[in-house]
């Protein structure tokens, strides 16, 4: 009997065997969610006077919108800081300076180690004892600046890493060119590196967008908080929140499509210029010519 690459083709009692434990999953898989589906519905959870109120545009302006726009916000304003922070942190780790490498490194180690929340918090009182900014941007402020250090210091691992995966031949080219350390960081080792780079960063970018929930924690607007909140008022947690996860899908599902376009445009348009064709040599007129 043939084999296949990783294992062996099962034989006529292997494939009855899977398909009959293939089979009792899916039953299992079915009971389960009969069940909680039962227990839900003996609830009133389900009922179709629960969800209701998502068809009214009321509820929609008053609870989902703003809260989708501080999700986004945040988000957003994040991401950029994050990227220039882990850029400037990462080619800093790199820096043939010691005093900027191991600043750096300090930097990058210690908000590695410190919980997003925990940022979080501390910024948000923070900035309210010293009264840095207005009091209804403080919950905002201060999820942003933890989602800042925190991200920032992971890219900037990534970027360290995206250096260092190069050929080691790129760097000594570069100095045989006679360029600088600047010089060669900023034309051949970074553009190479971000190409590379790009699904991991995607990857980072999406629990950017997801960790704004722990926002919840500072009385911050979010969709999450507002989910919950919509519940409380309604009385329908559990269509409240089967909503808001069905939101957050749809905007990581986007913001990760997104991104892969930028990274398959970034891809193209890296490649290098296609070689030109050779003239076939006329070998008959080149033998009567004498060549």
């Amino acid at each position: 009997m043939a084999g296949s690459v990783l294992f062996d083709v099962p034989g006529p009692r292997a494939r009855l065997r899977n398909h009959a434990v293939s089979a009792v999953t899916v039953v299992v898989v079915l009971l389960v969610a009969w069940v909680v589906y039962a227990r839900l519905d003996s609830r009133g959870q389900l009922t179709a006077a629960k969800w209701e109120p998502f068809l009214t545009a009321d509820l929609w302006r008053t609870y989902v919108l703003p809260g989708i726009e501080g999700t986004l916000t945040a988000a957003a304003v994040s991401i950029v800081l994050a990227l220039a922070l882990g850029f400037v942190l990462g080619v800093g780790r790199l820096s043939t300076h010691t005093a900027i490498r191991w600043a750096s490194s300090v930097f990058v180690e210690f908000f590695r180690a410190v919980p997003v929340l925990i940022m979080m918090i501390f910024a948000y009182f923070l900035y309210a004892f010293y009264d840095v900014f207005p009091s209804k941007h403080l919950a905002l402020a201060g999820v942003i600046t933890g989602l800042t250090l925190y991200n920032g210091a992971v890219i900037a691992e990534i970027v360290r890493a995206g250096v260092h995966a190069l050929p080691r031949g790129q760097t000594e080219a570069a100095s045989a060119l006679g360029l600088t350390w600047g010089q060669t960081m900023r034309s051949i080792l970074l553009p190479q590196a971000i190409t590379s780079m790009l699904p991991v960063l995607i990857s980072q970018l999406v629990v950017v967008l997801k960790d704004t929930a722990l926002g919840y924690q500072i009385t911050f607007v979010e969709m999450v908080r507002q989910g919950t909140v919509i519940g409380s008022a309604y009385g329908n947690y559990i269509p409240a929140l089967i909503v808001i996860a069905l939101l957050m899908i749809a905007l990581n599902f986007t913001l990760s499509w997104l991104a892969t376009r930028l990274e398959r445009r970034m891809r193209r348009s890296r490649k290098g210029p296609a070689p030109m064709e050779a003239e076939p040599l006329d070998l008959q007129g080149d033998r009567s010519r004498g060549v």
